[in-house]
């Protein structure tokens, strides 16, 4: 990953530890977090264990998990213009919000997958009502592809 400008945020790979089970637990459950990705996950149905795979990075700051970065491959995405591609999403926990700590760490894995495949396109898709993460993919350098509707909301499919 890149240098970090602030010795308190890290972006680490791959998976999330188990100590990180409570911040992950409390992304996956919140209805703040969810509100433009159709809402939270009861906690019940949440893994003991989180998921580990390939393209999930999580971002700490002062050693605690705020939030992940993904970058995975589209194999199913709804849209032909996204199909193969590499996809970048992110959560970050409320508390996180507003510090640029999505802009970093986003910016650092993509800065790490240009180094590792070069001219490879990434895209992003978010509900246009998503201010913020609207801010955030032109930030990252993400046009406009298409508009277009699906779960009751028109969304933004952005390439970089």
């Amino acid at each position: 990953m890149a240098a970090r400008t602030d010795p308190d945020r890290t972006a680490r790979a791959p998976w999330v530890r188990a100590r990180d089970r409570p911040a992950f637990l409390e992304l996956l459950a919140s209805p703040e977090v969810h509100t433009y990705l159709g809402g939270p996950r009861p906690r019940g149905e949440l893994p003991e264990t989180p998921a580990r795979w390939p393209g999930s990075f999580v971002v700490e700051r002062a050693g605690a998990m705020i939030g992940q970065v993904l970058l995975r491959r589209a194999m199913r995405h709804r849209r032909p213009a996204a199909h193969g591609k590499a996809d970048l999403g992110y959560l970050f926990l409320p508390r996180a919000w507003g510090f640029g700590y999505a802009a970093e760490a986003s910016a650092a894995v993509l800065d790490w997958f240009d180094g590792a495949l070069p001219g490879e396109p990434v895209v992003l898709t978010t509900q246009t009502a998503n201010a913020g993460s609207m801010r955030l993919a032109a930030k990252l350098g993400f046009t406009e592809v298409e508009r277009f509707q699906a779960w009751d909301a028109e969304r933004w499919l952005g390439r970089r």
